[in-house]
Protein backbone atom coordinates (compact mmCIF):
# COMPACT_ATOMS: atom_id res chain seq x y z
CA UNK A 1 0.00 0.00 0.00
CA UNK A 2 1.49 3.34 -1.05
CA UNK A 3 1.53 6.11 1.54
CA UNK A 4 1.92 9.88 1.69
CA UNK A 5 4.59 11.63 3.74
CA UNK A 6 3.49 14.13 6.35
CA UNK A 7 4.78 17.69 6.08
CA UNK A 8 7.12 17.05 8.98
CA UNK A 9 8.56 13.91 7.43
CA UNK A 10 9.27 15.71 4.16
CA UNK A 11 10.93 18.67 5.90
CA UNK A 12 13.13 16.27 7.85
CA UNK A 13 14.31 14.49 4.73
CA UNK A 14 17.84 14.84 3.40
CA UNK A 15 17.16 15.42 -0.31
CA UNK A 16 16.35 18.70 -1.95
CA UNK A 17 14.26 18.90 -5.11
CA UNK A 18 17.19 18.77 -7.52
CA UNK A 19 18.68 15.71 -5.87
CA UNK A 20 15.30 13.97 -5.80
CA UNK A 21 14.68 14.72 -9.49
CA UNK A 22 18.11 13.57 -10.61
CA UNK A 23 18.00 10.38 -8.60
CA UNK A 24 14.73 9.36 -10.23
CA UNK A 25 16.06 10.13 -13.71
CA UNK A 26 19.22 8.12 -13.04
CA UNK A 27 17.33 5.09 -11.75
CA UNK A 28 18.39 5.65 -8.16
CA UNK A 29 16.18 5.85 -5.10
CA UNK A 30 14.83 9.27 -4.08
CA UNK A 31 12.98 9.94 -0.84
CA UNK A 32 9.67 10.74 -2.57
CA UNK A 33 8.31 10.75 -6.09
CA UNK A 34 9.29 14.05 -7.81
CA UNK A 35 6.51 16.52 -8.71
CA UNK A 36 6.81 18.25 -12.10
CA UNK A 37 3.45 19.85 -13.09
CA UNK A 38 3.40 22.49 -15.82
CA UNK A 39 1.90 25.84 -14.81
CA UNK A 40 1.47 28.88 -17.01
CA UNK A 41 -1.74 30.93 -16.79
CA UNK A 42 -2.43 29.40 -13.37
CA UNK A 43 0.98 30.57 -12.12
CA UNK A 44 0.51 34.09 -13.48
CA UNK A 45 -2.87 34.47 -11.83
CA UNK A 46 -1.63 32.90 -8.60
CA UNK A 47 0.64 35.90 -8.05
CA UNK A 48 -2.00 38.40 -9.11
CA UNK A 49 -0.67 38.89 -12.64
CA UNK A 50 -1.97 37.70 -16.01
CA UNK A 51 -0.94 35.55 -18.95
CA UNK A 52 0.20 38.44 -21.13
CA UNK A 53 2.72 39.62 -18.54
CA UNK A 54 3.83 36.04 -17.85
CA UNK A 55 4.59 35.42 -21.53
CA UNK A 56 6.22 38.78 -22.26
CA UNK A 57 8.35 39.47 -19.16
CA UNK A 58 10.67 36.81 -17.76
CA UNK A 59 10.62 38.51 -14.36
CA UNK A 60 6.92 37.71 -14.01
CA UNK A 61 7.42 34.14 -15.24
CA UNK A 62 10.27 33.55 -12.79
CA UNK A 63 8.39 34.98 -9.81
CA UNK A 64 5.23 33.04 -10.66
CA UNK A 65 7.10 29.76 -10.94
CA UNK A 66 9.09 30.47 -7.78
CA UNK A 67 5.93 31.02 -5.77
CA UNK A 68 4.27 27.90 -7.14
CA UNK A 69 7.33 25.73 -6.54
CA UNK A 70 7.61 26.91 -2.96
CA UNK A 71 3.90 27.01 -2.09
CA UNK A 72 2.77 23.79 -3.75
CA UNK A 73 5.88 21.63 -3.51
CA UNK A 74 7.08 21.28 -7.11
CA UNK A 75 10.56 19.94 -7.78
CA UNK A 76 11.16 21.76 -11.08
CA UNK A 77 11.23 25.37 -12.25
CA UNK A 78 10.02 25.77 -15.82
CA UNK A 79 10.57 28.41 -18.51
CA UNK A 80 7.63 27.34 -20.70
CA UNK A 81 5.02 29.98 -21.52
CA UNK A 82 3.67 29.53 -25.06
CA UNK A 83 4.68 28.10 -28.47
CA UNK A 84 5.81 31.31 -30.15
CA UNK A 85 9.31 32.08 -28.91
CA UNK A 86 11.00 30.71 -32.01
CA UNK A 87 8.18 31.84 -34.32
CA UNK A 88 8.80 35.47 -33.35
CA UNK A 89 12.46 34.96 -34.18
CA UNK A 90 11.48 33.62 -37.60
CA UNK A 91 9.51 36.81 -38.27
CA UNK A 92 6.12 36.26 -36.65
CA UNK A 93 4.34 39.11 -34.91
CA UNK A 94 3.16 38.34 -31.39
CA UNK A 95 0.19 39.96 -29.67
CA UNK A 96 -0.22 39.49 -25.91
CA UNK A 97 -3.62 39.08 -24.32
CA UNK A 98 -4.59 39.18 -20.67
CA UNK A 99 -6.60 35.99 -20.43
CA UNK A 100 -5.15 33.54 -22.90
CA UNK A 101 -2.18 32.31 -24.90
CA UNK A 102 -0.42 35.00 -26.98
CA UNK A 103 -1.48 35.27 -30.61
CA UNK A 104 1.07 35.05 -33.41
CA UNK A 105 1.06 35.48 -37.17
CA UNK A 106 2.31 32.64 -39.39
CA UNK A 107 5.28 33.92 -41.41
CA UNK A 108 4.74 31.36 -44.19
CA UNK A 109 0.95 31.39 -44.19
CA UNK A 110 0.80 32.25 -47.89
CA UNK A 111 4.12 30.99 -49.18
CA UNK A 112 6.38 27.94 -49.29
CA UNK A 113 9.47 30.10 -49.81
CA UNK A 114 11.65 29.26 -46.80
CA UNK A 115 14.07 32.07 -47.72
CA UNK A 116 11.42 34.55 -46.54
CA UNK A 117 12.03 33.51 -42.94
CA UNK A 118 14.25 35.58 -40.69
CA UNK A 119 17.18 33.87 -38.96
CA UNK A 120 16.45 33.44 -35.25
CA UNK A 121 19.32 33.99 -32.84
CA UNK A 122 18.67 32.79 -29.28
CA UNK A 123 20.82 35.59 -27.88
CA UNK A 124 19.28 38.46 -29.85
CA UNK A 125 15.75 37.41 -30.90
CA UNK A 126 13.55 39.19 -28.38
CA UNK A 127 11.39 36.37 -27.11
CA UNK A 128 14.06 33.66 -27.28
CA UNK A 129 16.38 35.84 -25.24
CA UNK A 130 13.60 36.50 -22.73
CA UNK A 131 13.36 32.74 -22.08
CA UNK A 132 17.13 32.49 -21.71
CA UNK A 133 17.04 35.36 -19.23
CA UNK A 134 14.46 33.43 -17.21
CA UNK A 135 16.81 30.45 -17.03
CA UNK A 136 19.70 32.69 -16.07
CA UNK A 137 17.59 34.07 -13.23
CA UNK A 138 16.71 30.55 -12.08
CA UNK A 139 20.35 29.52 -12.28
CA UNK A 140 21.46 32.50 -10.20
CA UNK A 141 19.02 31.80 -7.37
CA UNK A 142 18.20 28.10 -7.50
CA UNK A 143 20.89 26.05 -9.24
CA UNK A 144 21.40 22.83 -7.33
CA UNK A 145 18.19 23.36 -5.38
CA UNK A 146 15.55 22.73 -8.08
CA UNK A 147 15.65 21.21 -11.53
CA UNK A 148 15.53 23.94 -14.19
CA UNK A 149 13.67 23.14 -17.41
CA UNK A 150 14.03 25.07 -20.64
CA UNK A 151 11.77 24.51 -23.61
CA UNK A 152 11.82 24.32 -27.41
CA UNK A 153 9.23 23.57 -30.04
CA UNK A 154 9.68 20.30 -31.86
CA UNK A 155 10.28 20.37 -35.63
CA UNK A 156 6.66 19.55 -36.53
CA UNK A 157 5.12 21.96 -34.02
CA UNK A 158 7.31 24.83 -35.17
CA UNK A 159 6.62 24.12 -38.84
CA UNK A 160 2.91 24.23 -38.01
CA UNK A 161 3.41 27.57 -36.26
CA UNK A 162 5.17 28.96 -39.32
CA UNK A 163 2.65 27.69 -41.86
CA UNK A 164 -0.54 27.57 -39.77
CA UNK A 165 -2.05 24.25 -38.75
CA UNK A 166 -4.34 23.85 -41.78
CA UNK A 167 -1.55 24.58 -44.24
CA UNK A 168 0.78 22.25 -42.35
CA UNK A 169 -1.68 19.38 -42.52
CA UNK A 170 -2.24 20.01 -46.24
CA UNK A 171 1.53 20.04 -46.76
CA UNK A 172 1.75 16.52 -45.31
CA UNK A 173 -0.34 15.44 -48.32
CA UNK A 174 0.53 17.92 -51.07
CA UNK A 175 4.22 18.64 -50.55
CA UNK A 176 6.02 16.53 -47.93
CA UNK A 177 9.39 17.38 -49.53
CA UNK A 178 8.83 21.06 -48.77
CA UNK A 179 7.71 20.17 -45.27
CA UNK A 180 10.87 18.16 -44.73
CA UNK A 181 12.99 21.16 -45.71
CA UNK A 182 10.98 23.42 -43.42
CA UNK A 183 11.26 21.01 -40.51
CA UNK A 184 15.01 20.77 -41.10
CA UNK A 185 15.20 24.55 -40.73
CA UNK A 186 13.12 24.34 -37.55
CA UNK A 187 15.37 21.59 -36.23
CA UNK A 188 18.48 23.76 -36.69
CA UNK A 189 16.92 26.57 -34.69
CA UNK A 190 15.61 24.19 -32.01
CA UNK A 191 19.10 22.78 -31.47
CA UNK A 192 20.64 26.25 -31.19
CA UNK A 193 17.91 27.38 -28.78
CA UNK A 194 18.14 24.25 -26.65
CA UNK A 195 21.90 24.46 -26.31
CA UNK A 196 21.73 28.15 -25.44
CA UNK A 197 19.30 27.31 -22.63
CA UNK A 198 21.56 24.54 -21.36
CA UNK A 199 24.50 26.95 -21.33
CA UNK A 200 22.36 29.44 -19.39
CA UNK A 201 21.73 26.91 -16.62
CA UNK A 202 18.94 24.52 -17.61
CA UNK A 203 19.48 20.84 -16.80
CA UNK A 204 16.43 19.67 -18.79
CA UNK A 205 14.94 20.74 -22.10
CA UNK A 206 11.27 20.12 -22.76
CA UNK A 207 10.33 19.45 -26.38
CA UNK A 208 6.75 20.27 -27.33
CA UNK A 209 5.56 18.64 -30.57
CA UNK A 210 1.80 18.51 -30.08
CA UNK A 211 0.80 18.42 -33.75
CA UNK A 212 2.50 15.03 -34.09
CA UNK A 213 -0.38 13.35 -32.27
CA UNK A 214 -2.65 14.24 -35.19
CA UNK A 215 -0.58 12.38 -37.77
CA UNK A 216 -0.37 8.77 -38.85
CA UNK A 217 2.31 6.44 -37.46
CA UNK A 218 3.82 6.13 -40.94
CA UNK A 219 4.12 9.87 -41.49
CA UNK A 220 5.44 10.36 -37.96
CA UNK A 221 8.09 7.66 -38.25
CA UNK A 222 9.15 8.70 -41.76
CA UNK A 223 9.21 12.47 -41.48
CA UNK A 224 9.01 13.66 -37.87
CA UNK A 225 10.57 11.08 -35.57
CA UNK A 226 14.03 11.19 -37.23
CA UNK A 227 14.14 14.96 -36.69
CA UNK A 228 12.94 14.67 -33.10
CA UNK A 229 15.61 12.04 -32.58
CA UNK A 230 18.32 14.35 -33.91
CA UNK A 231 17.14 17.05 -31.50
CA UNK A 232 17.13 14.62 -28.58
CA UNK A 233 20.65 13.46 -29.41
CA UNK A 234 21.96 17.02 -29.68
CA UNK A 235 20.58 17.93 -26.25
CA UNK A 236 21.83 14.77 -24.58
CA UNK A 237 25.26 15.11 -26.19
CA UNK A 238 25.52 18.52 -24.52
CA UNK A 239 24.73 16.94 -21.15
CA UNK A 240 21.05 17.89 -20.96
CA UNK A 241 18.04 15.76 -20.14
CA UNK A 242 15.09 15.61 -22.53
CA UNK A 243 11.41 15.75 -21.53
CA UNK A 244 9.08 15.07 -24.46
CA UNK A 245 5.58 16.55 -24.37
CA UNK A 246 3.13 15.63 -27.12
CA UNK A 247 -0.40 16.62 -26.12
CA UNK A 248 -3.23 14.29 -27.02
CA UNK A 249 -3.40 10.59 -27.76
CA UNK A 250 0.07 9.27 -28.64
CA UNK A 251 -0.81 5.58 -28.44
CA UNK A 252 -0.33 5.10 -32.18
CA UNK A 253 3.07 6.81 -32.05
CA UNK A 254 4.54 4.81 -29.17
CA UNK A 255 6.83 2.55 -31.26
CA UNK A 256 8.53 5.61 -32.76
CA UNK A 257 8.58 7.47 -29.45
CA UNK A 258 10.19 4.49 -27.73
CA UNK A 259 13.06 4.71 -30.21
CA UNK A 260 13.72 8.38 -29.33
CA UNK A 261 15.26 7.36 -25.99
CA UNK A 262 14.11 10.49 -24.18
CA UNK A 263 14.71 10.79 -20.44
CA UNK A 264 11.17 11.82 -19.45
CA UNK A 265 7.92 11.29 -21.33
CA UNK A 266 4.79 13.27 -20.47
CA UNK A 267 1.62 11.22 -21.00
CA UNK A 268 -1.78 12.84 -21.54
CA UNK A 269 -4.90 11.57 -19.80
CA UNK A 270 -6.42 9.70 -22.76
CA UNK A 271 -3.42 7.35 -23.01
CA UNK A 272 -3.23 4.10 -21.03
CA UNK A 273 -0.16 4.40 -18.78
CA UNK A 274 0.40 0.65 -18.48
CA UNK A 275 0.61 0.41 -22.27
CA UNK A 276 3.12 3.25 -22.41
CA UNK A 277 5.32 1.56 -19.82
CA UNK A 278 5.20 -1.70 -21.77
CA UNK A 279 6.19 0.08 -25.00
CA UNK A 280 8.97 2.37 -23.74
CA UNK A 281 10.38 0.12 -21.02
CA UNK A 282 11.85 0.99 -17.64
CA UNK A 283 14.57 3.29 -18.92
CA UNK A 284 12.22 6.26 -19.42
CA UNK A 285 10.65 8.31 -16.63
CA UNK A 286 6.89 8.48 -17.20
CA UNK A 287 5.09 11.64 -16.11
CA UNK A 288 1.33 12.06 -15.85
CA UNK A 289 -1.48 11.44 -16.49
CA UNK A 290 -4.54 12.61 -14.55
CA UNK A 291 -7.04 14.60 -16.64
CA UNK A 292 -6.15 18.30 -16.12
CA UNK A 293 -9.79 19.40 -16.36
CA UNK A 294 -11.93 16.51 -15.18
CA UNK A 295 -9.42 15.28 -12.60
CA UNK A 296 -7.59 18.40 -11.38
CA UNK A 297 -9.69 21.50 -12.11
CA UNK A 298 -13.01 19.82 -11.36
CA UNK A 299 -11.80 17.04 -9.09
CA UNK A 300 -11.54 16.74 -5.32
CA UNK A 301 -8.39 16.56 -3.20
CA UNK A 302 -9.24 13.04 -2.10
CA UNK A 303 -9.91 11.85 -5.62
CA UNK A 304 -6.68 13.41 -6.87
CA UNK A 305 -4.60 11.72 -4.14
CA UNK A 306 -6.07 8.34 -4.95
CA UNK A 307 -5.58 8.80 -8.71
CA UNK A 308 -1.92 9.71 -8.33
CA UNK A 309 -1.20 6.78 -6.02
CA UNK A 310 -3.05 4.44 -8.40
CA UNK A 311 -1.05 5.73 -11.36
CA UNK A 312 2.23 5.22 -9.55
CA UNK A 313 1.22 1.68 -8.60
CA UNK A 314 0.36 1.01 -12.25
CA UNK A 315 3.52 2.28 -13.94
CA UNK A 316 6.13 1.79 -11.21
CA UNK A 317 9.53 3.43 -11.37
CA UNK A 318 10.82 5.63 -12.81
CA UNK A 319 7.87 8.01 -12.47
CA UNK A 320 7.14 11.68 -11.74
CA UNK A 321 3.86 13.24 -10.62
CA UNK A 322 2.20 15.41 -13.25
CA UNK A 323 -1.17 16.07 -14.83
CA UNK A 324 -1.74 15.01 -18.42
CA UNK A 325 -1.01 18.57 -19.55
CA UNK A 326 -0.89 22.12 -18.17
CA UNK A 327 -2.64 22.83 -14.86
CA UNK A 328 -5.74 24.83 -15.88
CA UNK A 329 -6.42 28.37 -14.81
CA UNK A 330 -8.72 28.61 -11.80
CA UNK A 331 -7.76 25.20 -10.47
CA UNK A 332 -8.53 25.27 -6.71
CA UNK A 333 -5.34 25.64 -4.68
CA UNK A 334 -6.27 22.67 -2.53
CA UNK A 335 -6.50 20.48 -5.64
CA UNK A 336 -3.01 21.38 -6.83
CA UNK A 337 -1.68 20.83 -3.31
CA UNK A 338 -3.27 17.38 -3.33
CA UNK A 339 -1.64 16.59 -6.67
CA UNK A 340 1.74 17.48 -5.22
CA UNK A 341 1.45 15.74 -1.86
CA UNK A 342 4.53 13.67 -1.17
CA UNK A 343 4.23 10.03 -2.24
CA UNK A 344 6.80 7.79 -0.61
CA UNK A 345 9.16 6.16 -3.08
CA UNK A 346 8.44 2.46 -3.36
CA UNK A 347 10.39 -0.28 -5.09
CA UNK A 348 7.61 -1.13 -7.53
Amino acid sequence: MLSLLTDGEERNGHMNSFERYMRMVKGQQPDIVPRVPIVMQFAAEYIGSHYGAFASDYNVLVEANRRCVEDFGFDQLSAISDPYRETQGFGGTVTYVTDGVPRCTNPLATSRDISLLATPDPLTSTRMLDRINAIRAYQKSFQGEFSIMGWVEGPAAEAADLRGVTNFLMDTIDDPDFLNRLMDRCLEVAVDFALAQLHAGADTIGIGDAIASQLSPDFYETHIQPREKALVKAIQKEGGLVRLHICGNITHLLPGIADLRVDILDVDHMVEMARVRKMVGNGVVLSGNIDPVGGVLNGTPGGIREQMKKTYETVGNPYMVNAGCEIPSRTPNENLKALCESIRYQSI
